[in-house]
């Protein structure tokens, strides 16, 4: 009788560590999957990021990125604990597991938290970005970030290309007599920006505000959801990790 509860005893750990050794394998890709999503967004989208006065979305993608890094050599412990059956080695897993679980939920709340603000902030600060630092000298990635918005997305002005006869740079004469950047324009040129005519610049409703807020707001959703999407999985993780600590510690030394 014993000697059938120790066989079922070892079965069910052989078992454990086959589902927390596929877990691991797992949560490894999804390691990678979230660092990449971080790095995309701060490699990719930086230009952007430097028009915003807030820096919650920069964090929120930071926070994945150290979280993802973390997951990756977490799945190598946990792995490593799982074949070697040292309880030690388990506890060290398990409070990496948490760690990463708070990161990733924090990385979430504040994804949630700026998508709640993003819409005043936009509406309060980038018109005054534009029109205070664009080609100013020591604002160069404020300017390519623009050139790069307007290009993009097809639009012109923070709200409507007349936002631009308040520019410093359009009131001085190194704008040479352009009424808009040259990136305004449907084809860019040298000096194409002289002339304001539906025909050669964008006239877009709601100007590059409502472009670039939708922007963001789909990619907060992204960092928000695979954040949260990640943390909910190390939960069960952390369920066969308790478990197969459990069944360890039943069984004779």
């Amino acid at each position: 009788m014993g000697a059938s509860d120790e066989k079922k005893e070892t079965c069910g750990t052989v078992c454990l560590k086959y589902l927390l050794f596929t877990f691991n394998f797992l949560f490894w890709l999804a390691g990678g999957v979230v660092m990449a999503v971080g790095v995309w967004t701060l490699v990719e989208k930086s230009d952007y990021i430097s028009l915003l006065p807030s820096k919650t979305y920069a964090v929120s993608a930071y926070i994945l990125v150290l979280a993802g890094a973390i997951v990756m050599v977490t799945g190598v412990l946990g792995c490593c604990a799982t074949f070697k059956e040292q309880r030690r080695l388990l506890r060290m897993y398990f409070v990496l597991l948490l760690c990463i679980f708070l990161l990733e939920i924090l990385a979430g709340i504040l994804a949630y938290i700026y998508y709640q603000q993003l819409n005043e902030e936009l509406k309060q600060n980038l018109k005054q970005t534009m029109i205070e630092k664009y080609q100013e000298k020591t604002q160069e990635h404020v300017t390519g970030a623009v050139d790069k918005l307007q290009q993009e997305f097809k639009c012109c002005g923070s709200n409507s290309s007349a936002d631009w006869k308040e520019s410093k740079w359009i009131k001085s004469g190194d704008s040479k007599g352009r009424e808009v950047p040259d990136s305004c324009c449907k084809t860019p040129t040298d000096l194409c920006g002289r002339r304001t005519h539906p025909s050669n610049i964008y006239k877009v409703e709601g100007g590059c505000i409502t472009k670039l807020e939708k922007f963001i707001l789909e990619h907060l959703k992204i960092i928000g959801a695979v954040g949260v999407g990640i943390a909910c999985v190390q939960i069960v993780g952390m369920v066969f990790t308790c478990c197969l600590y459990r069944s360890l510690k039943a069984e004779p030394y």
